[in-house]
């Protein structure tokens, strides 16, 4: 909960036998990538995507552009940047960036309401379907911005004061991921995911010195 200690990265020979084995095996309805780590691995990735472009699970991609992590740590080299996004962000039906995310992404510096929806537009022009602006890192309610190349929509909840926000990125993203498998409209699945993440978030564990995990299985254990 407190640091990154130390990151192994996977060879891509195997990371790409992970994937046909999986996909070959029991296929996907849909697909998020996170923690990508280094232009290699960002590369690998995007090859077997369009390897397996015919699946329509690999088709409803959920890129969530992880970069840093809650300690401050860093999780992807600088020279991946481009990779990611060049080459992973085009096949994205939703990116999900926060906004220190986004600020890299398009080089803006995101301080305003319209900052906010200038970087979307960078985004979807970069090639992705969709992409949701997380606010989190803003004060005030959290509300992310969602935007499919037309239409802005905003998705607002009550900021809670807890240091367990832990995989808060994480879990949002493998959220939206879950809406569209279970075959929701990206703009549903996004709102859907939001309202999980929140209360995930409201029952979240205090767990260690930093910053714990959210309550995955709140609607198990009451």
């Amino acid at each position: 909960t407190v640091a990154v200690t130390a990151v192994h990265e996977i060879p891509t020979d195997v990371i790409e036998a992970q994937i046909d084995a999986v996909v070959s095996d029991i296929g996907a309805d849909a697909t998020k990538t996170g923690m990508l780590s280094s232009s290699a691995i960002i590369e690998c990735v995007t090859t077997a995507l369009k390897k397996y472009a015919q699946i329509p699970g690999l088709r409803r991609l959920v890129v969530d552009p992880v970069m840093v992590a809650k300690s401050g740590d860093s999780l992807l080299k600088e020279e991946a940047v481009g990779a990611l996004r060049d080459l992973l962000l085009p096949l994205a039906a939703v990116v999900t960036p926060n906004i220190p995310e986004a600020e890299t992404l398009t080089g803006l510096t995101i301080s305003t309401d319209e900052d906010i929806r200038k970087a979307a537009r960078q985004i979807v022009a970069m090639g992705a379907a969709s992409v949701v602006v997380k606010g989190g890192h803003r004060e005030g309610p959290a509300t992310d911005v969602y935007f499919d190349g037309r239409d802005f929509r905003e998705f607002t909840s009550p900021r809670i004061e807890t240091a367990n926000t832990h995989g808060t990125g994480c879990t949002f993203a493998s959220a939206v991921a879950a809406g569209l498998a279970k075959g929701l409209a990206t703009e549903d699945a996004v709102g859907q995911a939001k309202e999980f993440v929140t209360e995930a978030i409201r029952r979240s564990f205090p767990i260690g010195q930093g910053h714990g995990p959210l309550n995955h299985f709140y609607k198990l254990w009451k």
